[in-house]
């Protein structure tokens, strides 16, 4: 290509600073635009399908119902898996859409879900209730208050919880507001059995009477000549004692129904899942952020409308910060800006220290540049700040350097040997542009699998591909546009007949600081035309010898490296590997399970217990406890768990991390001893797609017990691992019944079914819905049920007078076999197939993946015992991480056919590119050497960077290779050739290097991306040696290049 960029630029030199100018700002614009969260955009492919059959058994709701709507949902194709739970009376479907969807697919995939679940509708069993859709199973709030109020009446609270809701609501960026732990209020009408049959009074008569009185009824209205005037009837009811005064006819006399009765207000009995904050109940309003908002602005905003709640409500009921994700998301920024001005700090003092200062000033010049333009980029390509796009602008930091360095220094060493600036700008376009952009783009193209990993892990991660393609694309531009210009201002001019020159810069500040000469100029060393060679120092006259060592040497060189590089292979099974590291936010997790089948009084009893504990423990902020179900999503990543009555979870806020790890661990111990018979679990946030427990292994297969004895079977070898803690089965203990075996031919004889023993037992018991109230615009039950005794007295059940048709009543014993049994309370299903999974957690040090190698031949031999039909599998952190892996290695072919490619583009050779390309695998030496000896774990980010590693390496042996072909197309011979260009690219490809590695040493004490920085180092440091030092003895031994003999 005649046309020289670099050239017009300098022409140019108006329109360019303009060019500069208009960047920066449109750059700093662009950053104040960014949407600002916590994790990236990140699309939970589930949906969940909730059914109801009030009255049967949890085996009946899986044969009649969750097995229909499973059958169906495998229709569709488009599922990973299908999860499902049936228990007494309720189904729980979850369709986990398949992994490679992309999001903008999902909502199709949940019409096509509803279609289907509507085509068979008509063919669940009568009395079903539903099914219920819910697709915003992945909706985070991350604000969420509670509002509490001991002295004041639940009505009051909620009252006052409605109206913040509506004001919360209209702030601005705020998606929706959801209330949690409401209590549903009730009008509850107690009237004894016994009473009720003594007295003669059915419970049709008191529904009847309530209806006759309360119903909405029209009157009609009259039509005058002039107007329309409406009929109103009175006798409904305006308040709770108006019912007790209600008359019922009771034979030939009219009595009040508070005087058979006891008529109050109250809440749903049993509770619904409530919500605790510091040991005191209170009503939880979590507050989410439209999608693309800025979290930090929605902070602000949410501060401001705080603090106005807070004065506005009564003395006594308080507004409180549960959660603030804006301030994690805020120390975030402050900590990348803190991380980013570090990096930038030791890539100016490279610089500055290997460049001169003026010539660093120009590298010093270009960050900010392409900072800004790489913001425009992801501004225009809609990628905001989160915790993976900040990570990978310091990772990018490194990287979009490179072509400014390699830019000016081919400049300024062409300006000491006599060019002019506009020539020395030419000749780096001829020279390096094209090699350079080549080199970028293989760099980029290392990312390459991570945008096109079709997983939940690789949508995570993404922007790690966006952020760097977009800031090494830029870098290019910045590179032969602006960096000619900024050199044609700051570097010094070069005499080409001066022999010697001033000593650096930071050598003469050294001496005046201790008040001494200035040092000594340093020799330049002439070439015999006359002008100056910077090659000639003794240190490239040392690189030069060692260079040519190798390349005699070039067969000993290879077979050390072929060495290292197996051995490297080798030693990676001792590298630990991770899937994700845990967060560094405060929170802490402890969930509670009771044995299957507990109530949720008993729940909150054990909750009461715990709240008394931390109440007493130092370094924790706050404490709030989910009753009967897990905690809202206040956390992307958080393992959200299902309502279920013996289950309670409890987030606690630390004071800082030091005081988290501490707390963790007095918990963990502490309050096993504190609640023995219950499961308890204590653990951090997780990073990445939600994973539960680490180790699990599932069992499945069609006969239950079979799958439960298998299973019984894994947890032994799992519980007999000494690095597990915390053994145990997801499901499979049974619950307590009591069965009532009717006699029919008896409850025939006296006018009583079966259907009418459960409508009467449910109605003293739970109570029968009669009425409604309304108040407002609440519309609260009236229920009608037994007295106190009846219904929590076991014992009183055989005695419980049934009503028959016939007007009197008979005792439950004498129509009815009262026994106590146990059934199954869930059961699990996947795919169809009733499934048990062993659950563990991790006790030691050691990474899941580790503890599950060593159980891996038990595990096998288990496997091959198993009945045809029953499956073993491996789940939890491995399984997830082994998705994660499978998806980015499906993008591994396109990476090495567009690095192939981009290879022969600019070598226009197999051979040559193939030679590059034999480089790449080599940084695995530095990546296991150094995740060794800093002990980091090789997880999913840290497999990200090595892959990425691999284009860094053949930027670099592309560079090298492409200088000695130009040298030979020049004329010289291949030996002298491949010595020359090698000590010709030396500094710069050391002075890239030496960049990118020392930018990472801030990013290398991040918990999520430390491996990364560890691994990139690691293998950029070995991989810099062997491009300087292999590359040159393996481009003699292909080309078998052998050293000229000078006749004399």
């Amino acid at each position: 290509m005649n046309f020289n960029l670099s050239e017009w630029a300098l022409r140019n030199k108006g329109l360019i600073l303009y060019f500069m100018l208009l960047l920066g700002i449109v750059g700093l614009v662009s950053y104040s635009k960014l949407s600002q969260s916590e994790d990236p955009p990140f699309t939970f492919k589930v949906m969940v399908i909730q059914t109801y059959w009030p009255g049967a058994t949890a085996e009946e709701v899986t044969l009649q119902v969750t097995d229909r709507i499973e059958k169906q949902l495998m229709q569709t194709g488009l599922y990973d898996r299908i999860a499902a739970y049936s228990r007494p009376g309720e189904s729980l479907v979850m369709f986990i859409a398949k992994d490679s969807l992309k999001p903008q697919q999902i909502p199709d995939v949940w019409y096509q879900v509803r279609k289907k679940i509507g085509d068979i509708k008509t063919q669940l069993p009568s009395g079903v209730q539903g099914p219920f859709f819910d697709d915003e199973f992945g909706d985070t709030f991350g604000n969420i208050y509670v509002l509490t109020g001991a002295d004041y009446d639940y009505a009051v609270l909620k009252e006052y919880a409605d109206r913040l809701q509506l004001q919360l609501q209209r702030v601005k960026d705020v998606n929706k507001v959801d209330l949690i732990g409401l209590q549903d209020q009730k009008i509850w009408i107690e009237i004894s059995n016994t009473k009720a049959t003594q007295l003669g009074i059915p419970v049709a008569a008191i529904q009847q009477a309530l209806q006759q009185q309360h119903n909405m009824t029209p009157a009609g209205f009259f039509e005058t000549a002039s107007d329309r005037i409406q009929i109103r009837v009175s006798g409904q009811l305006h308040r709770v004692d108006e019912l007790q005064k209600m008359p019922l006819l009771v034979g030939d006399r009219t009595i009040q129904l508070g005087d058979v009765a006891e008529v109050y207000r109250g809440f749903s009995e049993p509770a619904q899942p409530r919500m605790r904050f510091m040991g005191e109940n209170g009503i939880g309003m979590a507050v989410s952020m439209r999608k693309g908002g800025d979290i930090i602005a929605l902070g602000k905003n949410l501060e401001a409308e705080f603090s106005a709640l807070q004065k506005s409500l009564p003395l006594g009921m308080q507004l409180k910060k549960v959660s603030d994700q804006p301030v994690a998301v805020q120390h975030s920024i402050h900590e990348f800006i803190k991380v980013l001005a570090e990096a930038v700090i030791i890539v100016l003092l490279v610089s500055f220290f290997s460049l001169g200062f003026r010539t660093g000033l120009v590298v010093a010049f270009s960050i900010p540049l392409v900072l800004a333009m790489t913001f425009a980029g992801m501004h225009l390509f809609d990628v905001g700040l989160h915790k993976i796009s900040l990570g990978a602008l310091i990772l990018a930091l490194g990287l979009l350097v490179d072509d400014a360095i390699i830019a000016v220094e081919m400049m300024a060493i062409k300006m000491e040997q006599g060019y002019s600036r506009l020539q020395a700008a030419g000749f780096m376009w001829k020279t390096t542009a094209f090699p350079m952009l080549t080199g970028t783009l293989i760099t980029a193209a290392g990312f390459l699998p991570i945008a096109t990993a079709a997983s939940g892990t690789g949508e995570y991660t993404r922007s790690i591909f966006q952020v760097v393609t977009i800031a090494l694309v830029v870098s290019w531009f910045a590179a032969v546009l602006f960096v000619p210009y900024l050199g044609d201002k700051l570097l010094p001019d070069f005499k080409p007949d001066q022999h010697s020159q001033r000593a650096p810069w930071y050598q003469r500040l050294w001496a005046r600081l201790r008040k001494q000469p200035e040092p000594q100029p340093i020799v330049r060393h002439s070439q015999s035309d006359g002008h100056f060679d910077p090659y000639q120092s003794k240190f490239y006259q040392r690189f030069r010898m060692l260079v040519a060592w190798c390349i005699e040497h070039r067969k000993t060189v290879i077979g050390i490296t072929a060495g290292l590089f197996v051995g490297s292979v080798l030693l990676f099974k001792l590298v630990p590997q991770q899937f994700f590291p845990p967060s560094n936010r405060t929170e802490i997790l402890v969930d509670l399970k009771l044995e299957e089948g507990a109530s949720l009084t008993a729940t909150e009893q054990a909750v009461k217990k715990v709240e008394a504990f931390l109440s007493k423990q130092p370094g924790i902020d706050n404490y709030v406890a989910y009753v009967g179900t897990g905690s809202p999503r206040f956390y992307l990543p958080l393992d959200q768990q299902l309502p279920q009555a013996s289950f309670a979870q409890f987030v606690v806020l630390a004071s800082s991390l030091d005081d988290r790890d501490e707390i963790r661990k007095s918990l963990d111990e502490q309050i096993r001893k504190l609640l023995p018979d219950v499961r308890t679990r204590v653990t951090l946030l997780e990073n990445g797609p939600p994973v539960g427990y680490p180790i699990q292994y599932r069992v499945s297969g069609e006969d239950l017990n079979i799958v439960r004895q298998w299973a019984q079977k894994v947890a032994k070898i799992v519980s007999e691992n000494p690095n597990t803690a915390n053994v145990h089965l997801d499901w499979g203990e049974p619950s307590k019944i009591i069965s009532l075996d009717i006699d029919q031919d008896r409850a025939r004889q006296l006018g009583v079914s079966s259907v009418d023993v459960a409508n009467f037992l449910n109605s003293s018991i739970l109570g029968a819905v009669i009425n409604q109230y309304r108040e407002k615009h609440e519309l609260i039950d009236i229920r009608l049920r037994g007295d106190q005794a009846e219904r929590v007295d076991v014992a009183s059940l055989a005695s419980l007078a049934v009503p028959t048709s016939k007007g009197t009543s008979v005792p439950l014993s004498q129509i009815a076999t009262i026994q106590y049994k146990f059934e199954d309370g869930l059961i699990w299903h996947r795919n169809r197939l009733p499934t048990i999974t062993v659950r563990s957690d991790v006790r030691t040090h050691l990474q899941p993946a580790t503890v599950v190698n060593q159980m891996s031949e038990q595990m096998a031999q288990l496997r091959a015992e198993l009945p045809s039909g029953y499956l073993l599998e491996v789940g939890g952190t491995v399984e997830e991480s082994a998705k994660g892996q499978s998806s980015v290695n499906a993008g591994m072919p396109l990476f090495l056919a567009v690095v192939f490619t981009l290879l022969m583009i600019q070598l226009k050779s197999m051979a040559r590119a193939f030679i590059v390309f034999l480089t790449a695998p080599l940084g695995l030496i530095g990546v296991v050497l150094f995740l060794l000896l800093f002990n980091k774990p090789f997880g999913f980010v840290a497999m990200l960077g090595t892959i990425a590693l691999s284009g860094m390496i053949m930027r670099n042996s592309l560079i090298l290779i492409d200088q000695i072909e130009q040298d030979i197309r020049a004329g010289h011979d291949p030996w002298n050739a491949i010595l020359d260009a090698t000590v010709r690219r030396c500094r710069p490809i050391i002075l890239t290097a030496l960049a990118a590695v020392l930018a990472m040493i801030p990013l290398s004490r991040s918990i999520f991306f430390g491996p990364m920085a560890v691994a990139i180092m690691g293998g950029l440091i070995i991989a810099t040696f062997l491009t300087l030092f292999f590359l040159p003895a393996l481009y003699a031994a292909w080309f078998k290049v052998k050293k000229q003999v000078v006749n004399r």
